[in-house]
């Protein structure tokens, strides 16, 4: 059984406004509910049935039928040949509903004109109003197949004037090849006791042209003094057939650009895996960068036209002969290349296609410029899966838009693996905290003078089952797109407080600092400040005995409420140390505005200074640890290799080192047997 709760409460959500019918929203889930059930498992035959079903349930509004489209397009795993056949079957619906819906207004019609033989003439005008004014052609003629009557929309439908009808018989109306067979079906009723029946017929216009209709033809027998008549009620097939035609055609394409939707682009590569594919494809997926931020400053209308300049530029320079472009999201688009000659023509197709974009387009006064992230994947076709092809585009659009956005990427499949096992780590942290797989270990800051212990850097450890020990580095950036690195740096400065406030009670005031990092993501949580001093005051830990670590690009990516928060840190006694600065540009008015208590130094800047280092990299070590001199604060160095650099670090005023030259991180247990021995 396919769990339907979900589809069935968005697809509730998306068409409620539009609903003439009256439910209570839990019964239209639960309609809607057996529909997706039936979808899902079904085939053609059981989507146009619920088309049919929609009408029965007096969904009946053209924009139910629009939204009803659009949504299980873009939301289920339904095929382009189902949302055909369901508009099919909600058409012919809608056709039988109507032609009931005549069946009544023509017995209505009939027993007035009964009514108005045997009333008087102010009632025969009522029924030559309802006769005159219906939007369905009507015609009555007599057993002879001579018209008696016709109203103005048979007039309209088959281009005559009423004088020509004189000229004409019921039967001249009909095509050649029906003739015979309304006569039969004519006789039929005459022979019968039947009352009406309803057969499909084509008409001929005043112009030649063919016309299939659908009628319903009724017998009238009024009394024994007048004669029997046959009146026909019309319905335009050609009509019927062309809107049908319109809600596929609304249903397989975006309305906003004119492109084939995310429906279409599935079906083309659904085609494409197949045993009749091409050989190889190739798949471009486009992202809109900064699509959002053009609505919030301009408004949606700018958006729509940010649109249409890439769905113009798209169409440009990926030409039918090339490729197939659709629209696939709100800001996304996707072109489909079969066969294409080598991956190197599809980059400059794509290259092309970004300079293109470089003219900016103007929105009042404002000449926005429209840049895009661009995915490209490139494999054979044949036996391939259309979903893996599509997340393989989105992975590497979301490279693209991680290395800086505005530019494109090629799908990389040991990247992609890398990344899936990372993600799949950061994933897992919640049931590896539950299980205790986590613990904290302490790199020892010393002493470049006397060699003592100054502070204890927190490192989080993960004992995985399968992988074994792993360092921050493997999980720690997957944790911080999915939010779960808040959950697991919390969990670490609880442990690692506790830790230290076991060693504080021993050691009091000659506790080495406790030094953890305060990475970018934890920077924007609202409730920092409240977080930290909850821990302190549950673990006994003195909030000067605290320190956290910033990363250097930190500062230029707070916002003032968040310095905010820090500057509230600093003022409670806790330590503010700026991290892995390497030399990078770190602006000096930010720096300013942090209430800093220290300056640490990795990487090039330290190893800079090691002997037989190049004489550039040591000059500019010097240069920046002198001017860092100057902002009178303790430095520190990171990932101090030799007893060269730790020489020369504590020459150029470095207080404390830490790194492979001192040592590996401990334990806790290793930490405590240091300290207390």
């Amino acid at each position: 059984m396919v769990d339907s709760r979900e589809h069935a409460v968005h697809w509730a959500a998306a068409i409620s406004s539009t609903l003439l019918a009256n439910l209570t929203r839990a019964k239209l889930e639960a309609l809607l509910g057996g529909y997706v059930e039936q979808l899902l498992i079904g085939g053609a035959d059981d989507a146009r049935q619920i088309g049919r079903s929609m009408v029965e349930n007096d969904f009946v509004s053209s924009s139910t039928l629009e939204q009803t489209l659009t949504h299980l397009g873009e939301h289920t795993q339904v095929s382009p040949a189902q949302l055909a056949a369901l508009a099919a079957g909600y058409a012919e619906a809608m056709r039988d509903r109507t032609l009931d819906q005549q069946e009544i207004s023509r017995t209505a019609a009939i027993n007035a004109m009964r009514r108005a033989e045997s009333a008087v003439r102010a009632s025969e005008a009522k029924f030559r109003a309802i006769f005159q004014s219906s939007a369905f052609p009507i015609v009555v003629v007599d057993l002879e197949g001579q018209i008696i009557d016709v109203n103005e929309a048979l007039l309209t439908m088959l281009d005559y004037k009423r004088e020509d009808m004189r000229k004409v018989t019921g039967r001249d109306l009909a095509h050649p090849d029906d003739r015979e067979a309304l006569r039969k079906a004519g006789q039929r009723l005459i022979d019968s006791d039947l009352d009406h029946l309803r057969v499909e017929a084509r008409m001929i216009r005043s112009d030649g042209e063919t016309i299939q209709t659908h009628m319903a033809i009724s017998l009238v027998r009024e009394n024994a003094d007048s004669p029997p008549y046959f009146v026909t009620m019309i319905e335009d097939m050609n009509e019927m057939r062309a809107l049908q035609s319109q809600l596929v055609r609304q249903s397989l394409n975006d309305m906003q650009t004119g492109l084939p939707n995310r429906t279409q682009f599935l079906g083309w590569i659904e085609g494409a895996v197949g045993s009749k594919g091409p050989e190889t494809l190739a798949l471009v997926q486009v992202d809109i960068d900064g699509f959002r931020g053009v609505n919030d400053a301009f408004g949606h209308e700018a958006g729509n036209r940010v649109l249409m300049h890439v769905a113009t530029r798209l169409r440009t320079v990926f030409t039918e002969s090339v490729g197939k472009v659709a629209r696939i999201g709100e800001d996304e688009f996707g072109v489909l290349i079969k066969d294409p000659r080598d991956v190197r023509g599809v980059i400059a197709l794509v290259e092309e296609f970004t300079r293109q974009l470089e003219e900016p387009i103007w929105i009042g006064a404002n000449g926005v410029g429209v840049t895009t992230s661009v995915g490209i994947v490139a494999r054979a076709a044949r036996g391939g899966d259309a979903v893996d092809l599509l997340r393989a585009a989105d992975v590497t659009v979301g490279w693209a838009k991680r290395d800086g956005k505005a530019q494109w990427a090629l799908y990389d499949k040991e990247r992609d693996l890398r990344d899936k096992e990372r993600y799949a780590l950061a994933a897992s942290i919640p049931g590896a905290l539950e299980e205790g797989q986590f613990r904290v270990d302490y790199a020892p800051v010393h002493s470049l003078a006397d060699g003592s212990v100054l502070a204890l850097e927190a490192k989080i450890v993960w004992n995985h089952p399968e992988r074994g020990v792993l360092c921050p580095d493997t999980f720690m950036d997957q944790s911080s797109d999915n939010g779960m690195i808040v959950r697991l740096m919390y969990w670490a400065l609880t442990e690692a407080c506790a830790q230290a406030s076991e060693w504080y009670a021993e050691l009091g005031s000659r506790t080495p600092a406790l030094s953890i990092d305060l990475p970018p993501r934890l920077c924007r949580e609202p409730e920092l400040v409240a977080e930290v001093a909850r821990v302190l005051d549950r673990t006994g830990l003195p909030p000067s005995s605290l320190r956290f670590e910033l990363h250097e690009h930190l500062p230029a990516l707070l916002t003032d409420e968040q310095l905010e928060e820090l500057t509230i840190l600093a003022e409670r006694g806790i330590g503010l140390v700026l991290d892995q600065m390497n030399g990078g540009n770190v602006g000096v008015d930010r720096l300013r505005l942090l209430p800093l208590t220290g300056v640490k130094f990795t990487g090039a800047v330290v190893h800079g200074l090691d002997e037989g280092a190049n004489r550039v990299d040591e000059t500019a070590s010097v240069a920046l640890l002198k001017w860092a001199s100057i902002l009178r604060l303790p430095l520190y160095a990171e990932d101090v290799r030799t007893a060269t650099e730790a020489a020369r670090l504590a020459s150029l005023g470095v207080t404390g080192g830490q790194g492979a030259h001192f040592g590996p991180p401990l334990t806790a247990a290793d930490v405590s047997a240091l300290l207390l021995s």
